[in-house]
Formats: structure tokens, C-alpha cells, sequence
């Protein structure tokens, strides 16, 4: 099993003509989970779960999409709203409605002892970030990183409110207890003003001494790297017809965690060292697929593993993803949007 933390909200999401939104269930670890589930995992969803009408559309989401909700936290507080805007390629941005929400408001007690079998522990986008519960968040995965692989979304995303002073000093926190860091070159762009997004995640992989980094190019793929080979794990991005990219990003994180369960990676943090750049390389192609088709469908959609598959014998060798016109979209083949669902400037890997 896979443990998910973080949000579960909604967003809201435009429909053709520009007056209405429709809700739709998202968050970027409630997305990350229905992925995992998706993909044939068993995921389960540490969130914090309103009573209102919108938690409760999002607790039904989750359960009808298998994901486990047993270690939920039923909240008082209102659920989280985002309102997504989509420029003319169907990238996404985002708008929150956070103050007291259920989402940030963590405690030490709420959380567990990841039960026996799990596998790794996800985490990041806005409950890693937004205090009073990020700081419990984080304890509670460096608590339990000597047995069970931590995997760490940065999804960094300006529109909560936070400076980027703010989000790198918790984004450096998270590294240190993470084995695995995803990053988006959206993310890099923000923290890393003017560098070169390789070279600026070379740096972070080296300071942090992190087992994988991943780090998502939306058109121009992905690239694996690791403290343990220096080998620099490239794949191109998938073409296909978009029609948004939320929830793309955390497509992407979930595809690799599963794949690298599925090929033995995920059984403590000894077994994730070993892992070398071919497999890095097969994780990243199923990832990059798996995104890629979240990208045709709207809102968060993740594919189930058929589908993927597929994906993978009709299109390998594609470069990028583009627009039925031929049109090429920035950061959607792997998009990761921020990547998720419902949350970050970075739409596409």
C-alpha cells in the first residue's frame, strides 16, 4: 500500500462559454491517490475530510475510485476551494479559498502509525506548506523514513500566498526527510529564478542526497536523477490531443511510485538505493504515459492501467504532446501541473 497525505477539496473548473464552473473533486494528493488506485495499486488517503456538501462529494469521489479512506479525519472545518483558470492550450492555474479549512489544520494526534505493508509515504503540494499543520506533517514523515521510502511533491504554488523565501525553507525541509523529490521546471522557474532547471535539480539531488529526483519538462518529458549513478535518465514527452492538464503532475508522481513497487523498489529505503537508470527509465516511460492521457480528459481524470499500456506500445518514440491542430502545448504530456489536480502554476509534467 501506498500512503497518500495531504488535501482533498474541489475545484472548480470552466465550462465552454465562460459562466459556469463545474465541481469537481481534486486536490493534488486526493488526485495522486485515484492515480495509484487507477493504475491497480492499493492506495489509501491520509486527508482531512469536511462534512459539508462539498467534503462529502469528495469522500464518495474517493471511495467509488478505490481509494482507502480508513485512516481519514472527519473536520469540522469547511472544505478547500479552487477555482482553475485555463489559458488557450488548456494549461491550468489556480485560485484558493484556504482560511480556515480543513486542509491545514493537521495535529499530531491525527496521525497514524503507517500500518503494516505500506510501501512509501507521498506527500506535498499545499498541506506540506501551510502551517499550523505542515510542521506535524513533516515530523510525522521523518518520524518514519528509516522503514518506509518518503516521496515529496514540491508542486510549489505561488497562488496560497506564501514568498518563495517561505516555500523554498519548507521545500529544503521536506528534501531532507524525502528519498524521492519530484519538481517540476514550473516549480524551478519560481525557486530558481534564472538557473537552468537540470542543473538547479543536480544541485538539489546532490545537497540532499536524495535516492531519486524527478524533475518534469511538460513538452520536453522527463529527467531521473540520483546521488547513487550519474547518469542523466531522459525521456520525451507523449503526443496526444489536450483537452486540460489538472491533474496531469500528479499523475505522473503516482504512475512512478507504482512502477517502481511493481519492479521491487518500494520495499524500505535499502531497496530504493539500488535502483539504477534502467529501471529509472522504465518508471519514467510508464509515467510519462499515464500523464499524458490524463491530459485528454478534463479535470482529474487519471487513466486505469489498460489504458496506459496501450499508450505505451502505439505512441513510444513521440516527442511531444500537441493540440489536435498540431499546436504544441507547454508542459502537458507530462504535465504535471502543478501538477496536480488542483494545485500549481506548473501545468504539464
Amino acid at each position: 500500500m501506498i500512503l497518500v497525505c495531504g488535501e482533498a477539496l474541489v475545484d472548480l473548473v470552466p465550462q465552454p462559454g465562460g459562466d459556469l464552473w463545474r465541481a469537481v473533486p481534486g486536490g493534488g494528493p486526493a488526485n495522486t491517490a485515484v492515480a495509484l488506485a487507477r493504475l491497480g495499486g492499493r492506495a489509501a488517503l491520509l486527508c482531512r475530510l469536511s462534512g459539508d456538501a462539498f467534503g462529502r462529494r469528495i469522500r464518495a469521489h474517493l471511495t467509488e475510485r478505490g481509494v482507502d479512506l480508513g485512516m481519514a479525519v472527519a473536520a469540522e472545518e469547511p472544505s478547500t476551494v479552487a477555482v482553475v483558470g485555463l489559458d488557450e492550450h488548456g494549461a491550468a492555474e489556480y485560485s484558493f479559498y484556504l482560511d480556515g479549512t480543513a486542509d491545514r489544520g493537521w495535529s499530531p494526534r491525527e496521525l497514524p502509525e503507517p500500518p503494516e505493508g505500506t510501501r512509501a509515504i507521498h506527500a506535498g503540494s499545499l498541506a506540506a506548506v501551510l502551517e499550523p499543520g505542515a510542521g506535524h506533517l513533516l515530523a510525522w514523515a521523518r518520524a518514519h523514513r528509516e522503514r518506509v521510502v518518503v516521496a515529496y511533491d514540491v508542486n510549489a504554488r505561488p497562488a496560497v500566498g506564501l514568498d518563495r523565501a517561505a516555500v523554498a525553507a519548507w521545500a529544503a525541509r521536506w528534501m531532507d526527510a524525502a528519498h524521492v523529490v519530484k519538481v517540476s521546471e514550473e516549480d524551478l522557474a519560481w525557486l530558481e529564478p534564472g538557473r537552468d532547471p537540470v542543473a538547479a535539480a543536480e544541485r538539489w539531488m546532490v545537497r540532499h542526497g536524495l535516492d531519486l529526483l524527478l524533475l518534469t519538462r511538460g513538452g520536453d518529458g522527463a529527467v531521473a536523477l540520483s546521488a547513487h549513478w550519474g547518469d542523466r535518465v531522459r525521456v520525451p514527452g507523449v503526443r496526444v490531443p489536450v483537452r486540460d492538464t489538472v491533474g496531469a503532475g500528479d499523475t505522473f508522481g503516482a504512475a512512478v511510485l507504482a512502477r517502481l513497487s511493481e519492479l521491487g523498489y518500494l520495499g524500505g529505503p535499502g531497496e530504493l538505493a539500488t535502483l539504477g537508470p534502467g529501471a529509472a527509465r522504465e518508471a519514467l516511460e510508464f509515467a510519462a504515459a499515464a500523464a499524458a492521457l490524463a491530459c485528454t480528459a478534463e479535470g482529474a481524470d487519471p487513466p486505469d492501467r489498460d489504458r496506459v499500456e496501450r499508450l505505451l506500445r502505439n505512441t513510444r518514440g513521440a516527442v511531444s504532446v500537441a493540440c489536435p491542430s498540431g499546436t504544441p502545448v507547454v508542459g502537458a504530456p507530462i504535465a504535471s501541473g502543478h501538477d496536480g489536480g488542483s494545485t500549481g502554476p506548473d501545468q504539464g509534467l
